[in-house]
């Protein structure tokens, strides 16, 4: 009998599982704004030693930022590729708007992980505003969510079925 039980606890042992430090990654950038390079067409939200930025080809952003609104039910669509990029980044440090914008970027903080999106779309919503006492035009405003985006590191990934980046403001 002691033979039978012995052999059940190493059975076990042997199959148990041991998950490590896995961990699901997400974000929350939600309180943040959104602010523009004035030197490229990269889009950003920093919060502490976390970023999302996109970033769009010269032609894309151009079509994404166009000062026309979009029909109801109609955003425009980009396709996540290679030359449209969604990059979420942890640093070793809290970050700056210059650390982000700079030519030459700082030897401090360093990126730590990163994660890079893969499919998916980047939808942009073109709203345009208006004064409420004149009704003269105050610009327009921009609506960017992710849909059906993947984010995949090195080590592990993360995905989001929708997610709204959020209004940006030229």
């Amino acid at each position: 009998m002691r033979k039978i039980i012995a052999l059940l606890f190493l059975a076990v042992t042997l199959n148990s599982c041991d998950d490590g430090d896995i961990t699901l990654e997400s974000f929350n950038f939600e309180e943040q704004t959104i602010v523009k390079c004035s030197n490229n067409n990269l889009l950003f939200k920093i919060k502490n030693d976390e970023l999302l930025l996109v970033s769009l080809s010269d032609n894309d952003f151009a079509t994404a930022f166009e000062e026309a609104s979009t029909p109801e039910g109609e955003p425009r669509v980009f396709n996540v590729n290679t030359n449209n990029k969604i990059i979420y980044r942890k640093y070793s440090d809290n970050l700056t708007n210059n650390s982000i914008c700079t030519l030459i970027p700082p030897a401090t903080p360093v990126v730590t992980k990163e994660w890079n999106a893969s499919g998916g779309t980047i939808e942009v919503i073109a709203t345009e505003l208006f004064d409420e006492t004149d009704g003269t035009s105050l610009g327009f405003t921009y609506n960017l969510v992710f849909q059906n985006v993947n984010f995949s590191s090195t080590e592990d990934s993360f995905s989001f079925t929708t997610y709204i980046f959020g209004d940006y403001q030229p």
